[in-house]
């Protein structure tokens, strides 16, 4: 199943992947053709076989499930204190802490980068006469984890809950698992759903005593990546980074000539 990697278009946001994908098929029926099945494509399709324009539309299917091969992964230490000084001293030996937990689990040091340190003023006022009361800052670090070890990831994210156990205060976001192959394996799933669409048609045409030609118009419907086993359609296609186990679908309008 594997085919050579394009990280460029899977560690960017999913939107920018599904951008393109703007011709959707209703929902009704991209239901009907992975749900209903061959049985009522094909007593629809047939009424609609005209000899007037020799064509015939059908939509094909494919379905497969990967396995993702990257992960990114962010967490964020935080500390407060009186002062923009006294938050920033605060948080260095937290930072340190987590990263030296980060590394005691596995993940290498290339795979480990720190953003800058932010840091917000907190003012508490009076309600009625808005009076000062109080200012105290607190500061940020991110921890960005980025790694093809996606089990690794996984297991690692499960655990850094002991440091809170410690007394860090964290923000812990879910890891994100990507498809690095993902561009090469849509050219194949469409090219397997054009092919559904063709054994459709070859059965639809032949109740109609007829035979099927040559393509002459396909368009790209739905295409998303989901959770394994999910009913889930969206309008605009979908790309699940919550599992590192998906399922990618692929649904293609495909219009034949008919002879």
């Amino acid at each position: 199943m594997s085919t050579p990697a394009s990280p460029a278009l899977d560690r960017g946001s999913a939107a920018a992947f599904l951008g393109p994908l703007r011709r959707t098929p209703p929902l009704v029926f991209a239901m009907a053709v992975l749900g209903v099945g061959l049985v009522t494509a094909s007593a629809v399709a047939v009424k609609g076989l005209r000899r007037a324009n020799d064509a015939i539309t059908v939509t094909g299917a494919s379905t497969e499930r990967i396995r993702s091969d990257f992960a990114d992964w962010m967490v964020v230490v935080s500390a407060g204190g009186a002062s923009q000084q006294e938050s920033w001293q605060a948080l260095q030996p937290l930072v340190q802490r987590s990263r030296t937990w980060l590394q005691e689990q596995g993940i290498a040091a290339a795979e480990l980068s720190l953003d800058p340190v932010r840091s917000d003023r907190e003012e508490v006022r009076d309600p009625r006469t808005g009076e000062l009361r109080s200012v105290s800052w607190t500061s940020r670090q991110t921890l960005r984890i980025a790694s093809p070890d996606v089990d690794r990831i996984a297991r690692v994210s499960a655990g850094i809950g002991s440091l809170i156990g410690e007394g860090i205060p964290l923000t812990i976001e879910e890891p994100a698992y990507t498809f690095t192959k993902l561009a090469e394996k849509r050219v194949d799933m469409l090219a397997k759903a054009t092919r559904d669409a063709r054994q459709r048609a070859v059965a639809i045409a032949r109740e109609a005593g007829s035979g099927i030609g040559a393509i002459t118009n396909a368009d790209t419907g739905l295409f998303q990546i989901t959770r394994p086993n999910s009913t889930d359609i969206g309008d605009g296609g979908s790309y699940d980074t919550r599992t590192i186990d998906k399922d990618i679908t692929a649904i293609m309008g495909v219009t034949f000539r008919v002879e």
